[in-house]
C-alpha cells in the first residue's frame, strides 16, 4: 500500500466527510502547483496516448469496459479534458462493445450520507440527480443514448448494446449490488473493470460477493430498515425501498491484494497515474472462493 493509500485510508476511517474533503482540496492544490515539476518528472500524456496505452495493456477482448475514473488525479500529467476522455472511451469500445461507468450518489455531507438524505428528502430524481464519481461520469451520464440503472445509491450509466440489459432491474434487486444488480451482470458477462487514476479502493463489485452469497458469507450480516421513496425517471415516477444489509465486520478492500491473485488483479502505473484492470467475473470467482475458506474483506469489529 502506498503512503497516499495510507492516510486515504486513515483520513476516511477517523474523520468527518468535511475534513476529508478539505483536506483532498489541499492535495488536488498542492498538485497543482507542483504541476511543472510533476509534468518534467513524469512526462505528459493525452487521450490518444491513454488509448495507445489501453490497447496494449488490455486489448478488447470485452463485451463490458466499465471505468472507475479521475481526472483529478490524472492532473498535471494528463493534457486533455474529462469530455474527451469520455469521448476517447466511447471510441475505444466501439459499437460491438458497451461501456459503463459509476454515476453514484452518497448523499449531501451536511446530511451524514445518503440515508439521512432520503430520510430528509425521499424523492429521487434519477435524470437530474448529478454523479458524485467524477465530471467524466456526469458528461457521460448527460450522453444522448446513455442508460441508467434505477437506483438511487449505486446507479450506472451505460452506452452500447448491452447497455439495457446491464442496467435493466435495478429497482428490483435484492440488494443494492446482490442479484438481480448491474454488478450481477458485470460477473455474468465477460466485463473488464479498470481504474485510470483511481486505485483497488473503488471496485465496487467486490461488494457484489457478500450479497451474491447471503447467508452462506462467513461474516454475520444483517438487514437494514427499508426506506420507502419516490423515484422519478424520464417515463414516470415510482415506488421504490432503498434496501442494504449490515455487515457486522469493517470493509478492507487493500485485503483484495492478499486474496485475489496479482494476475487477476494486475496493478501499474502510466506517466505516474494508477491505472489497474479486472475482470468482474473472476474477481467474483476467487472472493467466493475465498470466502467459502473463511478469508474475506473484513476484519472484526473493535470490542466495545
Amino acid at each position: 500500500m502506498s503512503p497516499l493509500e495510507f492516510a486515504s485510508g486513515l483520513a476516511k476511517r477517523y474523520l468527518t466527510d468535511e475534513r476529508v474533503d478539505s483536506l483532498r482540496n489541499a492535495y488536488l492544490a498542492t498538485r497543482q502547483r507542483a504541476a511543472p515539476l510533476l509534468r518534467l518528472v513524469h512526462g505528459t500524456f493525452d487521450c490518444a496516448a491513454l488509448r495507445q496505452h489501453l490497447e496494449q495493456r488490455i486489448g478488447r477482448d470485452f463485451e463490458i469496459l466499465m471505468v472507475h475514473s479521475s481526472v483529478n488525479h490524472m492532473k498535471p500529467m494528463f493534457t486533455d479534458t474529462p469530455l474527451d476522455l469520455v469521448r476517447m472511451l466511447i471510441d475505444y469500445c466501439g459499437p460491438e462493445r458497451t461501456l459503463a461507468m459509476p454515476a453514484f450518489y452518497f448523499g449531501e455531507p451536511e446530511d451524514g450520507g445518503a440515508y439521512a438524505t432520503f430520510q430528509r428528502n425521499p424523492r429521487f430524481d434519477l435524470r437530474r440527480t448529478p454523479s458524485q464519481m467524477g465530471l467524466a461520469t456526469e458528461l457521460f451520464r448527460r450522453m444522448p443514448g446513455v442508460r441508467h440503472s434505477r437506483h438511487p445509491v449505486y446507479r450506472i450509466s451505460a452506452l452500447g448494446p448491452l447497455a439495457e440489459e446491464l442496467t435493466r432491474g435495478h429497482e428490483n434487486a435484492s440488494s443494492p449490488a446482490g442479484r438481480g444488480s448491474p454488478f450481477e451482470t458485470m460477473a455474468r458477462r465477460d466485463t473488464c473493470i479498470i481504474g485510470i487514476g483511481k486505485p483497488i479502493q473503488v471496485l465496487t463489485q467486490a461488494h457484489h460477493v457478500e450479497e451474491l452469497m447471503g447467508d452462506e458469507f462467513p461474516v454475520p450480516s444483517r438487514a437494514g430498515v427499508p426506506l420507502p421513496m419516490t423515484l422519478v425517471d424520464r417515463d414516470g415516477e415510482f415506488p421504490f425501498e432503498l434496501r442494504a444489509r449490515g455487515v457486522d465486520g469493517r470493509f478492507d478492500i487493500w485485503k483484495l491484494r492478499k486474496i485475489v491473485t496479482p494476475e487477476a488483479l494486475p496493478e501499474w502505473q502510466f506517466h505516474h497515474v494508477p491505472l489497474f484492470a479486472t475482470r468482474a467475473g473472476e474477481l467474483t470467482r476467487q472472493l467466493v472462493e475465498a470466502a467459502r475458506r473463511g478469508l474475506t474483506l473484513y476484519d472484526p469489529l473493535p470490542a466495545r
